[in-house]
C-alpha cells in the first residue's frame, strides 16, 4: 500500500474503500502534492478487483476549503505554461475520479469551496450535513471554475451553476440538496449512522452489476435515444444476464436466498 503524505486510504474486507482527505491543520485544502496523490490513489483504487465502492471524506472540521493559499501564491508567480500543467493535473484528477468504474459516495461536512465542489460532482452520489458550507467562490480571488465546470454543470445544471459561479454565494446542505448537489442532507450527529446505513445498503448489491450500471448511466447520459444507444443498452443487458453475477442473481432470487455478495465476509 502506498505512503501518501496529504491523504490516507483505508480498505476494508467487505470491498469499502475510503479515501480520506487528510490535512485538517489547512482544513483539507488541496495543493499540488494532494492531486497527485488523489491521482495515485484512485489508480490504486481502480486496480483493486475486490473493491465494490468508495466513499470520499474529509478528516476534521471540513470537507474541503478549496486551493491552498501558500499553493495559489506559488501559481500567481509561475507563467502560463506552468499554470497550464497544474491545470492539466487537476483536470486529470476530475477525470479519473468521475471515470472510476466503482460507485463513488462523497460524504461532506464544514466547507466545501471551490475545487471541492468539482471533487463532490464528480462522484456519483454525495451526502452531508444540512449546516455543510458550499462555494464556487474562485470570482472571489480573481479566478473562474474552469476545470471543474463542466462537473458541476453536470451536477446541478447549467442555470444554478452559472448562478452560482458568478456570485460566489454560499448555500447550505439543504439548498445542495435542493440543487441535487446533495442526494441527502442529515443533522450533524445523525451523518455517520447514515454513513453507515449507505454502506449496508450499497452492500446489498452485486458489485458487478452495479458497475455495469454505473457505465450505462454514463452512456446515457441525458436520455436521447439513438439507434447506437439502444443497441449498447440491448447488449448490456445481454452481458449482464449471462454474466456470473447475474446468473447468481437471478438464481438466488428464484431459489429465494441471499446471494453470494450478501454473505458475511471471511
Amino acid at each position: 500500500m502506498t505512503d501518501f503524505t496529504t491523504l490516507e486510504l483505508d480498505i476494508c474486507a467487505n470491498g469499502i474503500a475510503t479515501l480520506w482527505l487528510n490535512r485538517p491543520e489547512k482544513n483539507n485544502a488541496f495543493n499540488a502534492e494532494m492531486i497527485r496523490e488523489l491521482i495515485l490513489a484512485l489508480d490504486t483504487i481502480k486496480a483493486d478487483r475486490s473493491l465494490r465502492f468508495m466513499l470520499l471524506r474529509g478528516r476534521g472540521k471540513h470537507f474541503c476549503a478549496g486551493a491552498d493559499l501558500a499553493w495559489m501564491q506559488q501559481c500567481a508567480a509561475l507563467d502560463y505554461n506552468a499554470n497550464l500543467n497544474d491545470a492539466r493535473e487537476l483536470a486529470e484528477l476530475m477525470h479519473s475520479l468521475y471515470h472510476l468504474k466503482l460507485p463513488t459516495v462523497a460524504v461532506v461536512q464544514g466547507a466545501a469551496y471551490g475545487g471541492a465542489l468539482g471533487l463532490i460532482s464528480c462522484c456519483d452520489m454525495a451526502i452531508g450535513t444540512r449546516d455543510a458550507q458550499f462555494s464556487l467562490s474562485e470570482v472571489r480571488i480573481g479566478l473562474a471554475p474552469a476545470v471543474i465546470s463542466p462537473f458541476v454543470v453536470q451536477a446541478i445544471g447549467e442555470r444554478a451553476a452559472r448562478r452560482y459561479a458568478l456570485t460566489a454565494e454560499r448555500f447550505d446542505g439543504e439548498r445542495a440538496q435542493q440543487l441535487g448537489l446533495l442526494a441527502e442532507c442529515y443533522a450533524p450527529e445523525q451523518l455517520e449512522t447514515e454513513v453507515a446505513n449507505w454502506t449496508a445498503n450499497l452492500l446489498l448489491n452485486s458489485p458487478q452489476a452495479m458497475q455495469a450500471s454505473k457505465q450505462l448511466m454514463q452512456e446515457v447520459g441525458s436520455g436521447v435515444l439513438t439507434p447506437a444507444l439502444r443497441r449498447y443498452t440491448e447488449n448490456a443487458i445481454a452481458r449482464i444476464r449471462v454474466s456470473a453475477e447475474g446468473q447468481e442473481g437471478l438464481n438466488a432470487f428464484l431459489n429465494k436466498r441471499k446471494p453470494a455478495w450478501q454473505e458475511p465476509q471471511p
